[in-house]
């Protein structure tokens, strides 16, 4: 068995490094754009989504180089999600990965344009992917532009906004999260698993497993966000209860919704039977986000 912590920490050290290199540097005029996305970028995290698209290469016999443009591309869309989410016309937080959120530094204008630079840069990123044999720049592009659009992450946004300081249905609640939170880390394991040229049956496994992961991601997300502090998060805590949003623990209560991220776990770690022992790494992800404390 791997040991996870330090195969995490190595695998994040491998991202940030190629993130350094494909991002522009602070340098580079107009300075303050890309300042404003390095701060985002280089704000901490743990780089869960990329890692996710390391480890689904790796199940399917790739390669970590052939999968680190779109590793990069899909934590730079997830980032810049978040700097548009904590605007003050969105989510309004002062407080992200323990520094403050990037409208409080830069302001209001250049977080949106930082956002959509962000957002820009993705695309640029993952064109530059390695074609297997099934699959060609068309297929990461069309897969990351699905995920970021209309229907998934932005929809699941709009659904989010229409749903503040309503009393929302468990089915309601999870059309938001598979839209909002399951889409884009289903997409990191999907893309990674392509640029390991893997078969269709294989990949709609995976699509299984990342789903439930996703959903099961929210759930522990939002159960977090009643037990633990500020600083244990790196984020505001009872931030969900102060503006009286729709959650898990709202809807089902602590103890269910603990059994919820359980079940939902073991589905996901269900859809990966297909891989036997070649996708024990997933396995091991799957366990440490069910276990998480932040």
């Amino acid at each position: 068995m791997t040991d996870l912590n330090n195969w995490l920490k190595a695998q994040q050290k491998i991202i940030d490094a190629d993130l350094k290199k494909r991002l522009p540097k602070t340098t580079t005029r107009p300075t303050t754009i890309h300042k404003a996305m390095r701060y985002s970028i280089f704000a901490g995290g743990k780089r869960i989504r990329p890692i996710l698209c390391l480890a689904a290469a790796e199940a399917c016999g790739g390669t970590p180089e052939n999968a680190l443009p779109p590793a990069c591309a899909v934590e730079i869309m997830h980032t810049y999600s978040l700097v548009h989410d904590d605007l003050p016309c969105m989510d309004d937080d002062d407080l992200r990965r323990g520094r403050p959120t990037s409208h409080k530094v830069f302001g209001e204008g250049v977080a949106v344009l930082c956002g959509d630079a962000l957002l820009t840069e993705a695309f640029a990123i993952i064109a530059e992917t390695p074609a297997s044999k099934r699959y060609s720049a068309k297929h990461y592009v069309s897969e990351l532009a699905s995920t970021g659009g209309s229907k998934k992450l932005i929809g699941g946004q709009i659904l989010d906004l229409e749903g503040e300081r309503k009393s929302l249905t468990k089915k309601q609640l999870i059309q938001i999260h598979e839209a909002k939170t399951a889409a884009l880390l289903t997409s990191s394991i999907r893309l990674g698993a392509m640029t390991a040229n893997v078969t269709p049956a294989k990949l709609q496994a995976l699509t299984e497993f990342g789903y439930n992961l996703g959903l099961a991601f929210q759930v522990i997300d939002d159960i977090l966000d009643v037990t633990q502090t500020t600083k244990q998060l790196g984020k505001t805590a009872g931030k969900d209860q102060a503006t009286h949003k729709s959650t898990y623990p709202a809807i089902l209560g602590l103890e269910k919704s603990r059994k919820e991220a359980a079940r939902l776990t073991k589905k996901s770690l269900d859809a990966l039977k297909p891989f036997h022992k070649k996708a024990a790494i997933l396995e091991q992800i799957a366990h440490y986000m069910l276990d998480r404390n932040y």
